[in-house]
């Protein structure tokens, strides 16, 4: 799956950055912040070179390398601040649409290219969730995989928010 994965994924980012090539474009070095977790939301940004460290409070989540991969649209697309920071690990360069939802009304290619990504990734949790059940659903602490699951599952309409339910002290 993972060769799939990353196949349609870079596929969908080279066409991200001809798609995006009308944008402003900017620098960033090392350690400047593309955006701040929870920060306003609004512009969203495609990586034309570099790497980007994602991290939620004080961890690393992602890193993001792929030329064409994509900064602030889930927040754009919740209305949300951001729910990470996002910053330049080196000198990176990034091409910025300060109105994301504009960007997306009026660009069905780039929107499909977003839902597109988006479901990917959602996929690859998915699966990744389901695996972790398999093997591990009865460990300590990872009990809940089956709750998660069955949140995607039945997850409609507007109610997501960044976050975590969890307990942030679990006892494992």
């Amino acid at each position: 799956m993972r060769e799939a994965l990353g196949w349609t994924t870079t596929i969908a980012a080279v066409d991200m950055l001809s798609l995006s090539a009308h944008l402003p474009e900017i620098e960033l070095d090392p350690g400047e912040t593309v955006v701040q977790e929870g920060g306003p939301s609004g512009a969203i940004w495609v990586l034309v070179s570099g790497a980007l460290r994602v991290r939620k409070g004080d961890v690393t989540v992602n890193t993001i390398t792929l030329p064409g991969a994509l900064v602030g649209e889930m927040s754009v697309l919740l209305g949300t601040d951001h729910g990470a920071t996002v910053e330049a690990t080196v000198p990176s360069r990034l091409r910025r649409a300060d109105d994301g939802p504009a960007l997306l009304t009026r660009d069905p290619a780039i929107t499909k290219l977003v839902a597109v990504g988006l479901a990917e990734r959602l996929n690859y949790v998915t699966t990744y969730l389901a695996d972790l059940k398999l093997q591990y659903g009865d460990t300590p602490g990872l009990s809940m995989v089956s709750d998660v699951l069955s949140e995607l599952a039945q997850r409609q309409g507007p109610a997501a928010r960044p976050g975590s339910a969890r307990d942030p002290e679990p006892e494992y």
